[in-house]
């Protein structure tokens, strides 16, 4: 029998709706809903069916005063979905009313941000390289730390005890969880690391990077067991998908790359027609959201993100 080829005849669908360029796509925990941010300003949040043709129902999170620049859902929480921005703010807000429930004052532009695994803990990262870690109940802050080099992106790992931070000198920083104490200093690329993943089975994270190379490291040994060498410009967005078989990365390349998690070899590329901020995984099902510098003909920015994946477009 001929070895099927993963991913082959299958078809991306766009979706449009803001006005700006979409910075960050996220899927909450069930893989219904998708939540988009933009540089208009807001977040829109789209009622995905995996199977379903029907029109998609978008609702419009209306509140912040400059660029959404990545946002997460609660863990837990199907509802919940947390927005970061330059505007200094963090936000929680309940997608059944549409209202931000929560609101936090930072002190600097917010780039980016990710839940705690156990749904207790937000994390933020601003451009001032400050992470400000709040607890989502009460919605305070209650560690804040600056660090001496560039911050990228933040991750927990699964069971939330290790804390990392992809850095502008090529290293991954791994922090104790709370203490935030210096664990492991990682030297994982020659150049800055912009983006990390966890592998949903816990056994990787996958480190993004400006010199064109995503790595795969074992999470309990922390050691590299393997490189993807597709892309040919900084890597700026990666993701696991949900049997950790796979991971897509995307960059300034006009394609997205699939490979094979465990031989490390490229099983799909999805074309693209400008640089990628951000790729998602559906946590249960084979979709990926993608978002990027989309234009149209008239180089205005195009404010559309696509999902790949579907039998038909």
């Amino acid at each position: 029998m001929a070895e099927t080829i993963p991913f082959k005849n299958l078809h991306s669908r766009e979706y449009q709706g803001h006005k700006k360029k979409v910075h960050s796509v996220a899927w909450n925990c069930t893989g219904t809903k998708l939540a988009s941010g933009s540089v208009d300003q807001t977040a829109r949040v789209w009622h995905i069916e995996p199977h379903g043709h029907s029109k998609v129902k978008d609702l419009e999170l209306k509140g912040h005063t400059d660029s959404v620049d990545q946002l997460c859902w609660d863990p837990k929480h199907a509802d919940l979905v947390a927005t970061a921005s330059g505007d200094k703010t963090v936000r929680l807000w309940d997608v059944r009313s549409g209202k931000c429930s929560q609101q936090a004052e930072l002190s600097g532009e917010n780039i980016n941000i990710t839940y705690k695994p156990d749904g207790t803990h937000v994390a933020v990262g601003n451009r001032d390289d400050e992470i400000t870690i709040l607890d989502v109940r009460k919605f305070k802050v209650i560690h804040k730390r600056k660090f001496n080099y560039e911050v990228n992106e933040i991750a927990w790992n699964m069971t939330g005890d290790m804390f990392f931070l992809t850095t502008g000198n090529g290293t991954v920083e791994v922090l104790a969880y709370p203490s935030l104490k210096a664990v492991d200093t990682l030297t994982a690329h020659t150049a800055g690391c912009y983006c990390i993943a966890i592998d949903p089975l816990g056994r990787y994270f996958a480190v993004g990077s400006a010199d064109s190379l995503v790595s795969l490291w074992d999470i309990s040994e922390m050691l590299c067991v393997r490189t993807f060498t597709k892309l040919e410009w900084p890597v700026r967005t990666i993701s696991f998908n949900h049997t950790g078989e796979y991971i897509a990365s995307a960059s300034e390349d006009l394609f997205i790359d699939i490979s094979n998690v465990q031989t490390g070899r490229s099983v799909h590329q999805i074309p693209c027609r400008a640089a990628m901020n951000s790729v998602e995984w559906n946590p249960k099902f084979n979709l990926l959201a993608y978002a990027g510098d989309d234009k149209n003909k008239y180089q205005a920015d195009e404010g559309v993100f696509r999902i790949f994946g579907f039998d038909s477009a």
